[in-house]
Parts: C-alpha cells; sequence; structure tokens
C-alpha cells in the first residue's frame, strides 16, 4: 500500500488540529479531500486508543467539568427537513473533565446531554483519578444524577451562574452578562476555593477555535458523528501530549507525570502505522439516544 511522505502526512495532522478546514488542507497538501478524511479516521482511532491506554491513575486535587455543543450533519431542529439525514443526526454534546493544575483533559465523552450519557462520562472520569478528587460542574442537573449513579467518591460541588434578565434581546447571539455565582456543595467536603469553572469554560473556547467543526456562525461542521469523534481524539492528544501549555513550560500530560517529553505529530503517524495492523481497528459506536437502550457512546 502506497503511503504518504511522512512530512505530508504530519502535515495534514497538524492542520486539522490547528483550525483549518479539511477541504483547505487538501488544497495546501496536494492531496485529496478522501485522503485527508482517511487520515483523520486513522489518526483519531489511534489516539482514542492511547489515550485510553496511557491517561491512567492521574494524581489530581481538583477536577472541573463541562460540556460543549455541536451538530451533526444537522441542528436537531433542521433534522426533520434534511434530505437522506443519518439517525445519529442532530444536536452533539461533549463532556470533558480538566485538571486544575496540570490542564490535563483527563477524560472526555461525546453524546447527547441527558442523564445516561452523564453518567457513563462519570464512570469513565471515576476510572482514570488516582485518588479521591474536589469535582466541581456546573449547574446542569444531569450532573447530579450521574455523579451519584457512578458512585464517584468525591468532594462535589456546582456552580450556578446568576445571568441579567435585561440582556437578552431580538437577535441577540452573545451570552447574556453573569451577574453572580453561587457556590454550592452537594458531597463531602468541598473547599470553597476550588469550586471553580473557569478552567472547563476556557477550554471549551479552546476547542471552538482549534477544530474548524467547532466554529460558529460558518457552514462548518461535522457531515458524519463518527469523524466527529475522530477529530476530537485527535485533538485531545495534541492538546494532552504535544502542545506546551504556557504558563506550565509543558504539556499537560507532563505536568500530570503521565509522560516525560513533549511529543509530536510524528508519534501520531506512528501509532498510526502500528494500529494498521490486521484486528486491532475498530468503529466508533454511534451515540446513546437517551432512554433508547442502546450501547453508551464514546468514552476516553
Amino acid at each position: 500500500m502506497n503511503k504518504l511522505p511522512l512530512q505530508t502526512r504530519v502535515q495534514i495532522l497538524t492542520m486539522l488540529c490547528e483550525g483549518s478546514s479539511m477541504r483547505s488542507i487538501s488544497r495546501v497538501t496536494g492531496v485529496s479531500i478522501n485522503t485527508v478524511t482517511k487520515m483523520l479516521v486513522d489518526a483519531g482511532e489511534a489516539c482514542a486508543a492511547f489515550h485510553d491506554a496511557t491517561v491512567r491513575n492521574v494524581p489530581s486535587k481538583a477536577v472541573q467539568c463541562d460540556e460543549i455543543w455541536s451538530f451533526s450533519y444537522a441542528k436537531a431542529k433542521n433534522v426533520k427537513f434534511a434530505k437522506a439525514a443519518p439517525a445519529d443526526s442532530g444536536d452533539v454534546w461533549t463532556w470533558t473533565a480538566i485538571d486544575a493544575d496540570s490542564k490535563l483533559i483527563v477524560s472526555w465523552h461525546v453524546g447527547d446531554r441527558g442523564a445516561r450519557t452523564g453518567t457513563a462520562f462519570m464512570h469513565d472520569l471515576k476510572a482514570r483519578l488516582a485518588n479521591r478528587v474536589q469535582l466541581t460542574t456546573d449547574g446542569h442537573k444531569a450532573y447530579l444524577k450521574a455523579v451519584l449513579d457512578a458512585g464517584f467518591d468525591a468532594d462535589y460541588a456546582m456552580l450556578n451562574k446568576i445571568f441579567a434578565t435585561d440582556y437578552a434581546g431580538p437577535g441577540r447571539y452573545s451570552p447574556p452578562k453573569c451577574i453572580g455565582a453561587i457556590k454550592n456543595p452537594i458531597m463531602g467536603n468541598p473547599d470553597p476555593a476550588l469550586i471553580n469553572t473557569s478552567f472547563a469554560e476556557r477550554q471549551n473556547l479552546t476547542m471552538r477555535m482549534s477544530m474548524r467543526r467547532f466554529t460558529r456562525l460558518t457552514n462548518a461542521f461535522s457531515k458524519k458523528f463518527e469523524n466527529h469523534c475522530h477529530a476530537l481524539s485527535l485533538y485531545f492528544f495534541f492538546y494532552n501530549f504535544c502542545r506546551v501549555h504556557k504558563t506550565l513550560g509543558a504539556t499537560p500530560a507532563m505536568a500530570s507525570g503521565l509522560v516525560d517529553h513533549v511529543m509530536k505529530m510524528e508519534d501520531a503517524v506512528t501509532l498510526i502505522d502500528k494500529r494498521s495492523a490486521p484486528g486491532l481497528r475498530g468503529p466508533y459506536k454511534k451515540r446513546v439516544v437517551e432512554g433508547s437502550g442502546e450501547d453508551p457512546v464514546n468514552s476516553n
């Protein structure tokens, strides 16, 4: 099988993590859009497997969780009007858990915004931590059931923000002005000084700036749910293991003690080649529809 030169493969993966669209990557690198898509799929599967095996026994003091919205094929309100929309079309929520000190994305999960998806997310997060932590989420009610159902032994608190009601108006796009926040201890003995979701929310902004399919007010979106998951797998590998955090002077994975060096995109190519052996590849599961009784979606 013919392979692209290493430099071209690295360039494609790097551009995918730096906010370039797949068609712009195709134009810049001189390869077909199908080749770029295949690179995304291969990298997504390899990086997801690497994250699953490597991000274990994470020493953490405080973990912040949040969820970020996007959509696949069409927004939920437009799916019924879309032509030949796949079964997994509509709103897609990415749940993330970030370590407040190392800025490591400990766990991420893709699905809807319901309690069942939240429970699967909390189960995965719990399995990756080395010790009891202080957990902070926003006021989304699904977290209450998810933390309890997962048996998460943590000092847990919710941060409920208060928004101004006079800021909204016809055609408003920017979020309403935050005029305060209430810290609500839920379980254990959370330290008030650590009840915060700022790092998780800033990470959401980084995701929107780094992945073209998350950019608002454009025609950039995921045409397939599976490719949405692949893009996230590649991005979190790049964020955790390759990109040096300016305030830390190291990658989040180095700050957490998971690795001892800055990894490169060449390492992602190596992971792809190792995973190309027969029997190692496997497709992503489709997302859970709340109450459908289907298997859980990807958790990494």
